[in-house]
């Protein structure tokens, strides 16, 4: 089991998956596939039937850790992990707070409802790093918000709090970080009541074939990804954010 995962599992079919690595809960191929064998497992424990997905700290997740100029991870690999937990059967709860940025959005994403609180805050922040967006956020951001609040995120990479996220239904409910886990367990333990069976059986098909769109458009961000992280305008972008600067890119 990975160290940075800790599953909890009470007696109203709900199982608690917290990720532990404070304060940011940056990922890491290791930290997704985790994941997704925590969430395959719960498939199969008739105990569960329900997951909420939390974390430890500041943050839900600030995505990838691009300190010391690093190029991430192997996404191709990092988003084999992400296409398995879109495959999983039972639904998840995630209690959003702090930054869910990056890689870090799209986790949120692959949630069927989202808590979040006030001080939450989402962001696609590729292009002001001179990236493509992943982790299939290419299907699932407009899914959710429409196309045209969609473009506004992935093109100016801005931050959206709160308030403005239950707005878009980027989340589900806004309700005071404090009061941020109990709401996100109660409203998990509201649905583990129903039929189990019965709402796997919806599920699938409310979502129909998302996790074979999400696999192909996660095979071509990563490749779009690939050849971004060629360019100069890349080193400019990572640059500028780690001095928080705006970046100065030149195109190439």
């Amino acid at each position: 089991m990975n160290d940075d995962i800790e599953i909890t599992v009470d007696t109203d079919f709900v199982a608690t998956v917290e990720i532990c690595k404070p304060p940011n809960n940056f990922f890491s191929n290791a930290l997704i596939s985790g994941l997704a064998d925590v969430f395959e497992s719960l498939d199969l424990n008739d105990d569960v039937r329900i997951s909420v997905l939390c974390s430890e700290g500041k943050h839900f997740c600030a995505g990838a850790d691009f300190s010391g100029n690093s190029k991430g991870n192997d996404t191709v690999g990092l988003y084999a992990g992400a296409v398995r937990i879109f495959r999983c059967n039972k639904p998840i709860v995630a209690a959003i707070q702090g930054a869910a940025i990056g890689g870090g959005l799209g986790l949120a994403l692959a949630a069927d409802f989202r808590i979040a609180a006030p001080e939450a805050r989402f962001s696609a922040n590729f292009a002001r790093l001179g990236f493509h967006q992943g982790f299939g956020l290419s299907v699932t951001l407009p899914e959710l918000i429409g196309p045209q609040a969609s473009k506004d995120m992935f093109f100016t990479g801005r931050r959206v709090k709160g308030e403005e996220a239950f707005k878009l239904g980027l989340c589900d409910q806004l309700v005071s970080l404090d009061k941020l886990r109990e709401a996100a367990l109660s409203y998990a333990k509201e649905i583990a009541i129903s039929a189990p069976l019965a709402v796997e059986a919806i599920r699938k098909t409310l979502r129909g074939d998302l996790a074979d769109r999400v696999e192909i458009a996660t095979l071509h961000e990563a490749k779009e990804q690939a050849r971004l992280v060629k360019s100069d305008d890349w080193g400019e972008g990572i640059a500028a954010s780690a001095e928080r600067r705006d970046p100065a890119f030149q195109r190439k």
